[in-house]
């Protein structure tokens, strides 16, 4: 899964974007992140993620060096879903692979946050 979180404004920089991606990188099930500011605005920056599973990312959360480091960067973070599943990939030459199908439980649009 990857988890996508941008930011707008003041607060947000390079460094305490680089101390929040360290302290997720040191938890297990990290598999690569990156940081990325738009080529388009100035102030908007994005922490994207990507992690073995939800499961993952869910206890990589709740760790005390994250808790530390990188909850408080998180919390300036647009309010917007982030956290995705991934279903296909491509490499260089465009070459399509296919992950997974959709993993979200049968009364996921009923149930929780957002529910309908």
């Amino acid at each position: 899964m990857i988890a996508v979180a941008r930011f707008r404004g003041a607060g947000v920089d390079a460094e305490g974007l680089a101390a929040a991606l360290g302290a997720l990188g040191s938890c297990a099930g990290f598999r690569r992140g990156s940081i990325g500011s738009s080529t388009d605005e100035d102030g908007l920056w994005c922490l994207v993620t990507e992690w073995d599973g939800v499961g993952a990312y869910r206890r990589a959360l709740s760790s005390a060096r994250v808790k530390l480091e990188a909850v408080p960067v998180l919390a300036l973070a647009v309010d917007e879903p982030g956290a995705f599943e991934v279903l296909v990939e491509s490499g260089p030459g465009g070459d399509l692979r296919l992950v997974g199908g959709p993993d979200r439980a049968p009364d996921a649009g009923t149930a929780g946050r957002g529910a309908t």
